[in-house]
């Protein structure tokens, strides 16, 4: 038995924020360093009523609209995202309840950043190979930017909000697949918020600013910029080389790799670093910033739709989030 990712749709919130807003919110920035460093033009941002279950709930009608999809078939979904709708019940009930999908069907929320794709695609495939489902629904969605405080320069200019819908099935475009995963919770505390959750519930009103006027507080995104990027590119050569032996091919084998679209900067030092040509390393950040989870499976909708990818197209995907954690799949199409 295989398992596949059968289709595949995203969706962005209404609202953008442009390089232009950014940098008259900051001006010692300048639209055209922003862009020069990041890649990234605009970033849509959700609305305060707006949140990542609305999110997720969107990008499931624009896949069963563009796939003729019948939600009836769906018996299992799973939500990936930081940013429930509450602390409890699980989000994935509501959001069953809400695109009326069948009331015998398993649901599960998955906790995790930027490798929450990779690591709910392993997930939806073990599903899939124990016989429990046929049909899987799953969903990525994320909203940082409620997280964020007005004056974090660095992470405004990033995070962007978004979504994705996949349907994983016994048969579909492109065959998932070995994994490889890796964790290492050491690193935690360089890209977290630390009040809301059991340890500290109520805010800590700890803001201060840096030299730079950079905010730091318990009760917003909290991004160590640098040791990020150190992990970032330690782990990245060692997850990719597992994941090619575990698949039996060689990097050269790849037609296409879509990583996780953090932005520019790192998309460029993480090619160069595994000697990948530039025209076999695929970006998609430019419109939407780094949208966590659903990077992966946005790219994959927009590598689909100009060509990049085709029948027959050999993709390696690689992605390393907070926690820390790193994974990587082959998707064979």
């Amino acid at each position: 038995m295989e398992a596949y990712i059968k289709d595949i749709s995203y969706y962005l919130p209404e609202t953008i924020v442009d390089n232009a807003q950014l940098a008259n919110d900051f001006p010692e920035w300048t639209e055209a360093k922003i862009e020069k460093k990041l890649g990234i033009k605009t970033r849509h941002i959700t609305r305060d009523d707006e949140t990542a279950a609305d999110l997720a709930v969107n990008a499931a009608e624009t896949l069963f609209s563009e796939h003729k999809t019948d939600c009836s078939e769906v018996d299992y979904c799973i939500f990936c995202s930081e940013s429930p709708d509450y602390i409890l019940p699980t989000t994935a009930c509501l959001i069953q309840n809400r695109l009326g999908l069948s009331k015998k069907i398993g649901v599960l929320d998955i906790n995790l950043g930027c490798s929450g794709f990779i690591a709910s695609l392993s997930v939806a495939k073990g599903l899939i190979f124990a016989g429990i489902a046929k049909n899987i629904l799953l969903l990525t969605a994320e909203t940082y930017s409620k997280y964020m405080h007005p004056r974090d320069k660095g992470n405004r200019t990033i995070f962007g909000d978004g979504a994705s819908a996949s349907i994983i099935s016994t048969e579909g475009i492109a065959s998932i697949g070995e994994f490889s995963f890796g964790t290492d919770g050491s690193g935690a505390d360089n890209l977290i918020v630390r009040t809301g959750g059991a340890r500290h519930r109520q805010p800590l009103n700890d803001l201060i600013f840096d030299d730079f006027g950079n905010p730091n507080s318990s009760d917003f995104i909290y991004m160590n910029g640098p040791e990020i990027l150190n992990y970032t590119l330690d782990r990245i050569p060692e997850v990719t080389d597992d994941v090619l032996k575990r698949n039996h091919i060689a990097l050269e084998d790849i037609d296409l790799h879509i990583f996780h679209q953090a932005n520019k900067y790192i998309a460029e030092l993480q090619r160069r670093k595994l000697h990948i040509p530039e025209d076999k390393y695929y970006c998609c950040f430019e419109n939407s910033g780094n949208t966590v989870s659903s990077t992966i499976p946005i790219a994959i909708v927009h590598a689909l739709q100009d060509g990049s990818i085709k029948q027959g197209t050999k993709v390696l995907s690689v992605a390393q989030g907070l926690g820390y954690t790193w994974g990587g799949v082959a998707l064979f199409f």
